[in-house]
C-alpha cells in the first residue's frame, strides 16, 4: 500500500512538476513570438506578371514559381495525398502530433541526434512562415507553440490551403498551382492519382526527389505515397493497381508565355522596380501593358526582317570563326560540340560547324548533335562584303564560300537550312495611339539577348529630313503658306573661311516651288531658306511644342537638315501633335496594375487624351506673311550653338506610374493634353504629308511606297542624315502614328548602298509600310474635321496665287488671312502669220 501510495505521489510530483516546467517554458519560449492572426492576410512570394493590354502573358519576373488557390480551388486526391504522406492524423490533432513527437524522440536518442521532426503540417507552416530552418530543440519548442496556436486562430481548411501554396516542390516551383504545371504541364484540377502521387512526396526533399533531374528515386517515393494513401483508404486498391505501374510522364514546362516581347517586358520591369524594389518581384503583381499581341508581333516581324534583308544585300562578312584549316586535322565531336556550346541562338539563327563542303553543298553539326545540309539555293546571297558601299561576285558554287572548319550561323527556313549571319545594322520601331499616348508596340532592336540597349527610348540619333514637318509648322504659325514659293536652288554660305554648301538629295533643282513639293520631296535647299525667313531661334524654340528637349536642338542653319539628335519615340510622340489636332501628349506603356493579395487594381493610368471636339482657343495667324526678301542672303546668326552631346536627353515625358497602394484609383474625368499647336496649322501640316505619300498632278512624293495599304488618311515623312548614318521614317494612318529608325550602334559607319544608296524612302519606309499592314488592319479611315479657321482656296499651281483663265490648278488649305489675294501674271505672247500662213511668236 505504501508502494502504492508513494508511486502515486511521484506521479503526482513529476506531473506538476512537468506541469510547472511546461508553463515556465511556455512563457519562456513563447516571448517575442510572432502573431499568428497575420496569416490570415499572408502575402505569398509570387513572381510578377507582365500581360498584355488583352491579358496575355508576356513574361514572369521573379525566383519563385507560384499561383495561388482557395482551399476549395485544390482537388482533394492532391489534399488526401498530401495528408497521407506528411501528416495522417492532420483532421485530429491540435497542431502538434503526441505520437509524432515521440516517434521523433526515440529515433532522435537512437541516433544521438534530431534528425526527425515529427512535424505536421501545422508546424511545418510555423516553421516556414516565421522560424529558421535550424534544428535544434529551441526551435522545436518554438513551432510546436505556433502550432497550437494556429490552429486555434485558423480552420485546418486555411492551414492547409497555406501548406498547398507555400511549400516548396522543387524546380523553382512554390505551391501545388505551380508544381502541377512545371512537372506535368496540368492545372490541379487535371492531376491523375500517380501524378498527386508524385507532388505529395516531393516537399519532403525536392532536390533529392526530383523527377526530372532524378527520375528513379521519384518513382519511389511515388509508389510509397500511394501505399500510404492505399493504407488510409483514400484510394482503392483497383486504383492503387492502376497508379503504381504507371511511367512518371514527367518534363519540364517552363511558364507559358504567349508571345515574346522582350523591350515591352523589360521597361515594365524597370517601372515596377523602381516603384516597390525587389517586392516587386515576390508581390504578386500583375502589370498590363498598352501592347496587343498582333501589333507586337508584326513590329517584331517587320523590324527583323528588314534588317535581314539590308544585311543580305551587303554581302556576307564570313564565318563567325575558323575551328581548324582544310590543311589540318579536323576537330573531334566532343570538341565541336564544347565550342557550340558557348553559343545561343538569335532569333531563329543557330551557330554550326561546317563539316564537309562541295560544289553543290555543305554539311553541318548543330549544337543539338544534329546534322543539316546546306545546297547552293539557300547561301547563294553570300557575296563578299568588302565595304559598306562595295560588296564581291556571288559565289558560283557552295565550296566558294562554306568551308570544312568554318563556324557559321544558320537559320530554318520552311524545310530547309539557310546560311545567315547575325546583323551588324539595327533598327527600332514605336507605334503610338496619337489620341492618348498609348504604346501600341515598341521594338528597341534586332534582339534583346544580342543587346539589351533599347534603341526606341534610348538611342539619340540625329533626324535628317524628318524634322522638316515640324519646322514647316512654324513658318506656318509665322503666315507662310503651302502656296508659298520658296527658290529650290543651290546655296552656299560663306562664313570667314568656311563654306556650306547644302545640297539636295539627289542633287536636282528645279528653281521656285511651292512649300508643299519642297515638303512632298524633301528639298533641303528650300527647307533652309524656310529656316531663314522665320529665323533660327524662333524655329528651335518652336520644336519644344511637339516635346522635344530644348537641350538637342541645335540654334544654326544646320537645324533645318535634321542636325538635332532625338529617340524614336520623342519623334513618334512629335508626330502625334501633327497627326491629333495639335495636342502634347505623352506616351505610356502601363495600362493598370493588380495587387495579388486581395486589392484589386492599385494603379488604372488615366491619359491625357487629344480634345477633337474642344473649339480652338490658339491665336488666329495674323495675315501678315513673313518677309522672303532677305533668304537668299547670309544669315548673321546670334548663337549657332551646337548641344554638346553629354547634355542631350533621352526624357521624352514617357509616364512612369504613380502608384497609390492605400486607395484605388477612382477618378476617371477625362483630362485634356496641351494644346500646343493652332488645329488648324496641324490640319494643314497633317494634310502635307499626306502629299509625300501621294504626290501632285507632276510630282511624286518621297514616301509612295505607302500607298499600297490603300488608305487615303496615311502620310508621313522620310529622314536621311549626312552619309545616310541614320534613316527614318515617320507617318500615320488612323490614329496610329509610327516611328521606324536605322542604323549602326557605331555613329561611324554608314548605311552605304548596294545598286543604290540607303536611304529613309528606300530602307525605313519599308519597315514602316509592313508594320502598318497589320497595324491599320481593322483600324477605320479618319475623315479629318477641317477647322474654323482653316478655308480652301484655288490656286495656280505654278505661283500659288490665284488663277488667271487657262491656268492649271489646283485647291490648297489655308489660315483664314493668309490666303493668297493676287492673280498669277499669264505670260501673253504676241503671234504672227507670214505670207504662207506660217505662224511664230514675235518674241
Amino acid at each position: 500500500m505504501r508502494v502504492l501510495k508513494f508511486i502515486l505521489k511521484l506521479f503526482i510530483g513529476l506531473f506538476l512538476s512537468a506541469l510547472a516546467i511546461g508553463i515556465a517554458g511556455y512563457a519562456y519560449y513563447s516571448k517575442d513570438l510572432p502573431d499568428v492572426a497575420t496569416l490570415k492576410d499572408v502575402r505569398l512570394q509570387t513572381p510578377m506578371q507582365v500581360l498584355s493590354k488583352d491579358g496575355e502573358l508576356i513574361a514572369i519576373f521573379g525566383e519563385r514559381r507560384r499561383t495561388p488557390l482557395k482551399y476549395n480551388e485544390m482537388p482533394p486526391m492532391v489534399v488526401n495525398a498530401v495528408i497521407a504522406t506528411e501528416d495522417a492524423r492532420f483532421h485530429e490533432h491540435f497542431g502538434i502530433d503526441p505520437i509524432g513527437i515521440v516517434r521523433a524522440m526515440y529515433i532522435g536518442l537512437k541516433q544521438k541526434g534530431f534528425s526527425q521532426g515529427g512535424s505536421t503540417i501545422t508546424q511545418q507552416v510555423a516553421k516556414n512562415f516565421f522560424l529558421t530552418p535550424e534544428k535544434s530543440i529551441t526551435r522545436k519548442v518554438k513551432e510546436m507553440i505556433l502550432a497550437i496556436r494556429m490552429e486555434k486562430e485558423l480552420s485546418k481548411e486555411e492551414i492547409m490551403a497555406l501548406y498547398l501554396n507555400m511549400i516548396n516542390f522543387g524546380s523553382r516551383a512554390y505551391g501545388v498551382a505551380a508544381a502541377s504545371y512545371t512537372f506535368f504541364g496540368k492545372t490541379p484540377e487535371q492531376l491523375t492519382v500517380d501524378e498527386a502521387a508524385l507532388l505529395a512526396g516531393l516537399p519532403n526533399a525536392p532536390s533529392a526527389f526530383n523527377p526530372i533531374t532524378h527520375p528513379d528515386r521519384a518513382l519511389i517515393r511515388r509508389n510509397w505515397v500511394l501505399g500510404r494513401m492505399l493504407d488510409q483508404s483514400y484510394i482503392t486498391q483497383a486504383e492503387y493497381n492502376a497508379a503504381i505501374i504507371k511511367a512518371l510522364g514527367t518534363s519540364y514546362h517552363a511558364p507559358q508565355i504567349e508571345f515574346s516581347a522582350p523591350y515591352v517586358a523589360e521597361m515594365a520591369r524597370q517601372f515596377m522596380f523602381d516603384k516597390f524594389g525587389e517586392n516587386a518581384y515576390t508581390d504578386g503583381y500583375k502589370v498590363y501593358t498598352t501592347i496587343s499581341k498582333t501589333d507586337q508581333i508584326a513590329a517584331k516581324e517587320a523590324v527583323q526582317k528588314h534588317i535581314i534583308d539590308y544585311d543580305i544585300r551587303h554581302g556576307y562578312r564570313g564565318a563567325e570563326k575558323v575551328l581548324w584549316q582544310a590543311n589540318e586535322m579536323p576537330w573531334n565531336f566532343e570538341q565541336i560540340q564544347q565550342t557550340l556550346s558557348k553559343y545561343i541562338c538569335y532569333s531563329g539563327m543557330c551557330p554550326a560547324v561546317v563539316m564537309t563542303s562541295s560544289d553543290k553543298e555543305a554539311t553541318a553539326v548543330l549544337s543539338d548533335k544534329s546534322n543539316i545540309t546546306i545546297d547552293y539555293q539557300n547561301m547563294k546571297w553570300a557575296r563578299p562584303f568588302i565595304s559598306d558601299t562595295r560588296q564581291g561576285a556571288y559565289p558560283k558554287k557552295v565550296s566558294d564560300t562554306l568551308k570544312s572548319g568554318q563556324l557559321i550561323w544558320v537559320k530554318k527556313s520552311d524545310t530547309d537550312w539557310e546560311l545567315a549571319q547575325i546583323p551588324a545594322v539595327n533598327a527600332a520601331l514605336v507605334s503610338l495611339d496619337s489620341d492618348n499616348g498609348a504604346i501600341k508596340a515598341i521594338v528597341g532592336g534586332y534582339d534583346f539577348n544580342l543587346s539589351k540597349f533599347n534603341r526606341a527610348t534610348q538611342a539619340l540619333r540625329q533626324l535628317g529630313s524628318n524634322i522638316k514637318p515640324f519646322i514647316y509648322t512654324a513658318t506656318l504659325e509665322q503666315g507662310l503658306t503651302m502656296a508659298t514659293l520658296l527658290n529650290d536652288a543651290p546655296i552656299v554660305r560663306s562664313a570667314g573661311s568656311a563654306t556650306w554648301r547644302p545640297k539636295n538629295s539627289p542633287p536636282i533643282y528645279a528653281g521656285p516651288l511651292r512649300l508643299r513639293i519642297g515638303l512632298g520631296m524633301s528639298k533641303n535647299v528650300m527647307m533652309v531658306r524656310a529656316l531663314r525667313a522665320v529665323g533660327i531661334d524662333y524655329a528651335a524654340e518652336y520644336l519644344e511644342r511637339f516635346g522635344f528637349p530644348k537641350e538637342n536642338i541645335s540654334h544654326n542653319e544646320s537645324l533645318a537638315l535634321g542636325s538635332a539628335s532625338f529617340t524614336p519615340l520623342q519623334v513618334a510622340r512629335a508626330y502625334a501633335v501633327i497627326t491629333n489636332g495639335g495636342y502634347l501628349i505623352s506616351p505610356y506603356l502601363i495600362e493598370k496594375i493588380e495587387d495579388n493579395n486581395g486589392k484589386g487594381v492599385i494603379y488604372q493610368h488615366q491619359p491625357l487624351i487629344a480634345c477633337h471636339n474642344c473649339a480652338d482657343n490658339d491665336a488666329m495667324v495674323e495675315s501678315i506673311p513673313v518677309s522672303l526678301a532677305n533668304v537668299e542672303n547670309e544669315l548673321n546668326e546670334t548663337g549657332n550653338e551646337e548641344p554638346e552631346q553629354a547634355n542631350l536627353r533621352v526624357d521624352d515625358n514617357l509616364v512612369l506610374p504613380n502608384i497609390d497602394t492605400a486607395n484605388k484609383v477612382t477618378d476617371v474625368t477625362p483630362k485634356y493634353a496641351p494644346h500646343t499647336v493652332n488645329s488648324g496649322i496641324a490640319f494643314i501640316m497633317k494634310d502635307g504629308l499626306r502629299s509625300i505619300v501621294f504626290g501632285g498632278s507632276d510630282w511624286q512624293g518621297t514616301a509612295w511606297r505607302a500607298k499600297v495599304l490603300g488608305r487615303k488618311d496615311v502620310g508621313g515623312k522620310t529622314g536621311t542624315t549626312n552619309s545616310s548614318k541614320d534613316v527614318w521614317f515617320s507617318g500615320f494612318g488612323g490614329n496610329i502614328v509610327t516611328t521606324v529608325w536605322m542604323g549602326f550602334d557605331d555613329h561611324r559607319r554608314d548605311l552605304g548602298r548596294t545598286v543604290r544608296a540607303e536611304a529613309g524612302a528606300v530602307t525605313a519606309n519599308p519597315v514602316w509600310v509592313d508594320y502598318m499592314k497589320v497595324a491599320l488592319k481593322d483600324v477605320p479611315v479618319v475623315e479629318d474635321v477641317k477647322p474654323q479657321n482653316v478655308i480652301s482656296v484655288t490656286i495656280d499651281q505654278k505661283t500659288g496665287l490665284l488663277p488667271q483663265p487657262g491656268s492649271r490648278t489646283m485647291s490648297e488649305y489655308f489660315i483664314k488671312g493668309t490666303e493668297p489675294t493676287t492673280y498669277a501674271t499669264q505670260e501673253v505672247g504676241t503671234r504672227v502669220t507670214d505670207s504662207e500662213g506660217n505662224t511664230s511668236e514675235l518674241f
